[in-house]
């Protein structure tokens, strides 16, 4: 059996009294478009941040491409493979487009002080993120700033920059949240197509209805636990998790005709 590329075993988070995560296991395959979904406060942000370092595992283990990562910081789990575009959208906004992205692009240059002072010429780590951009569709942006640009390019720029560390497994976390319907829908094409050009990626959605039509599998969770694994519509099907929508969460889009019916 191939082995799998993110595999998630007994993960759990506990604050204090609280658990966030409760013993969840889940697995990514080399390509796939994972989604993991839940109502409001199901731990599906939690879950993410264990696997990348920002939150801490109390029990279980984080595998990557076969190999244990869960007792690495945040910086070598990046530096394995891992890269997170997130929610909220930061931008450095003195900097151009390409600015941004070629900074992230150049993280192995400024790991240290020395190496950033030995490494002054940034034409290859430009041209990786103008292509970055086009690959996310604001290539044409490239010499503006963020100041001037709407919440949908900012989300293309956060995805460009997290892209720019060629990583393994690709994270996002909410990336249409904030969109309009069209806005949206066109951010999850463009998703769906970098998964098609080979990238292998979990996403976290509210969006149903884009997530049923670009996931190819779901992950579902609710109140810390996973209670769901499987394909989209069948998942969608499923009694426990419709129970999960409806009593705690409003469904989006076309999802909820799925939920509901």
């Amino acid at each position: 059996m191939t082995t799998p590329l993110l595999k998630v075993t007994n993960a759990t988070v506990r604050f204090g009294g609280l658990t966030a995560v409760d013993h969840v296991s889940f697995e990514v395959r080399q390509g796939e478009l994972l989604g993991l979904i839940g109502p409001n406060g199901a731990g599906k942000t939690t879950a993410l941040r264990s696997v990348t370092g920002v939150a801490h595992l109390s029990e279980g283990s984080v595998e990557l491409d076969g190999e244990r990562i869960d007792h690495l910081p945040i910086a070598r789990r990046i530096r394995k493979g891992l890269s997170l575009s997130q929610q909220l959208v930061k931008p450095l906004r003195e900097m151009t487009l390409i600015e941004n992205v070629a900074l992230a692009a150049g993280m192995q240059k400024t790991s240290s002080p020395l190496k950033a002072l030995l490494n002054v010429d940034s034409s290859v780590e430009r041209r990786l993120a103008q292509s970055m951009l086009d690959m996310v569709g604001i290539g044409e942006l490239s010499e503006q700033k963020p100041g001037t640009q709407p919440l949908g390019i900012l989300k293309r720029l956060e995805m460009a920059r997290a892209l720019a560390l060629k990583p393994k497994l690709f994270l996002l976390d909410e990336p249409l949240a904030g969109l309009n319907s069209k806005e949206a829908g066109a951010l999850a094409t463009t998703i769906a197509d970098l998964n098609k050009s080979g990238i292998s990626i979990v996403l976290i959605e509210h969006n149903l209805g884009e997530v049923i039509r670009v996931c190819h599998r779901l992950v579902v969770l609710d109140n810390g636990r996973k209670i769901a694994d499987g394909e989209p519509r069948t998942v969608m099907n499923d009694p426990t998790v419709r129970a999960a929508y409806l009593g705690g969460d409003v469904v989006a889009d076309k999802g909820a005709e799925h939920v509901a019916s």
